[in-house]
Parts: structure tokens; sequence; C-alpha cells
């Protein structure tokens, strides 16, 4: 969610947050956010161990990050291991050169 913010962008919502709740209450924000995100991560936590017991042993074992879409954009684009225009090239066929036209089939149109 914050994926986006550098340290700038993040020294000014400081600062901000600083200017607006004062140097007294900025700590207790603080601690009580901390507890909210340990209480939220809790509650995910156990609806993802509740998912799993109701599909049974069968999935029990999936891995529901890699469901994400960023995951599936990251494995799919990023991961260099399984390159899949490399493996789609079958065995024994010959590249272009670089000032080679592709293929054309008219009846293919």
């Amino acid at each position: 969610m914050l994926d986006h913010l550098g340290w700038g962008e993040i020294m000014v919502l400081l600062l901000l947050a600083l200017f607006i709740f004062g140097p007294e209450r900025l700590p207790g924000l603080a601690a009580e956010a901390g507890k909210g995100l340990r209480k939220l991560r809790g509650l995910v936590k156990g609806m993802t161990d509740d998912l799993k017991a109701e599909l049974g042993p069968e999935v029990g074992d999936l891995d529901l990050r890699s469901l994400h879409p960023r995951e599936i954009v990251r494995k799919a684009l990023m991961d260099d291991d399984d390159d899949p225009v490399v493996a789609a090239v079958p065995a024994g066929s010959v590249a272009l050169r670089l000032d080679e036209p592709a293929p054309w089939d008219p009846e293919a149109t």
C-alpha cells in the first residue's frame, strides 16, 4: 500500500503528524496504531486458518499469497527461471536474424 512512498515523503508525513498531534500524544498514537495492526494481523491470520480448515485437507497446504494478483504478475513477468518465451520455442528451430522479417502465411489470415 505504501510501496510508492520514498524517504522524503515519509519524513514529511512524520513532521505533519508531529505538528498535528503534538509531541505529547504522538507516542501514544503510535503505540495504539501498532496494537491495532497486530490485532488486524491476528484477525486475518485467523480468517485464513479458518478458510484452510473449512476447505479441507486436500487444499490445506494451499499458499493463499500465491493467489494475490501482484504475486501472479511477479511470477509471470519477473521470474527468469522458466522463461515462457524460451520454453515456447520448439527444439531444433532456427531463430530469425535481426534484419529478417517474420514468416507470413497469407492463408492464415
